[in-house]
């Protein structure tokens, strides 16, 4: 499946951009976001990105060169976005974007278990080297209890805790490996009827875990907490989130800001996808972007 980048002419028509501007994109994915920057503006506005995924940098690295730009792709997480530009000598930003979405390629040809339509090995690790935490080390060694929490805390699942224990069932008789191995131990945890919902009943399991084993909600924290103070003043950030943990979080961030008077709300409510995008792409149907200006 080729990816499709969700809210694209919303999210960089929001940002602002200008001739002179220094963007940061800190989820590089596709580089949907970037390109369109690329092609707007060409090399007169500064293109930084990063991404965790290797794969993600060598085929943003090819993508743009085609069409003609120059951007500094680093390999690192978001939230390690002082760094990132403390080495470039970069002091402030114009523009963050932070798209939370996985990308098509990362879910359907990663190998790495996001995705329940493939048998693959259990890991959901965003980056290729060997992370300390995979699903794998989850769901067979965490306790009943910590894992319950992470579906329900992480996704909402109503049956987190029938899941769990399925879970723990599961690892006594052998070691839960693969993406399949984990659909079966769901299918076995909940009702018949919640399996023929119009959503596929591993999707909040999946979701769940993945985000325990990136860390994606510190990671979300910290890269707008940083992210805020790298932000020159009439700078905006956009965020685009997928599920209502992330969007809690981006909303409870600008609400503050907003009601400190340090920044202003571009849109009150979130941007989401038309129906038109939604019929084209049925995985954005979730997508909610917020914009926020800096203000001082």
């Amino acid at each position: 499946m080729i990816h499709k980048t969700v809210l694209l002419n919303e999210s960089i028509e929001k940002l602002n951009l200008k001739d002179g501007s220094i963007y940061f994109d800190g989820t590089l994915g596709g580089a949907g976001h970037s390109s369109k920057v690329c092609s707007d503006f060409g090399d007169k506005v500064r293109i930084i990105a990063t991404d965790r995924d290797n794969l993600a940098i060598r085929n943003a690295e090819e993508k743009l060169s085609k069409i003609g730009c120059s951007a500094n792709l680093i390999l690192s997480d978001y939230r390690n976005m002082d760094v990132v530009l403390k080495n470039l000598g970069v002091e402030k930003v114009d523009a963050i974007l932070l798209d939370l979405g996985l990308s098509s390629d990362q879910l359907d040809a990663s190998g790495r278990g996001f995705s329940f339509k493939n048998n693959e090995p259990l890991l959901m690790t965003f980056s290729e080297d060997n992370q300390k935490v995979d699903a794998q080390v989850i769901l067979n060694n965490w306790s009943e209890e910590t894992i319950a929490d992470i579906l329900y805390g992480y996704s909402d699942e109503r049956y987190s805790r029938r899941i769990a224990k399925a879970v723990v069932s599961a690892r006594k008789i052998k070691p839960i490996m693969t993406t399949f191995d984990l659909v079966e131990i769901i299918r076995s945890a909940v009702p018949a009827v919640y399996q023929r919902g119009k959503t596929h009943f591993a999707t909040k399991t999946f979701q769940a875990l993945r985000i325990a084993v990136n860390d994606e909600i510190t990671a979300l924290k910290d890269g707008m907490r940083k992210g805020w103070e790298l932000l020159n003043v009439g700078g905006r950030m956009a965020i685009i989130s997928f599920h209502s943990v992330e969007d809690r979080e981006v909303k409870f961030f600008f609400k503050n800001k907003s009601k400190n008077e340090e920044g202003k709300l571009i849109n009150k409510k979130p941007i989401i996808p038309t129906d038109e995008e939604v019929r084209e792409n049925p995985r954005s149907r979730s997508a909610k972007l917020r914009v926020i200006e800096k203000i001082k």
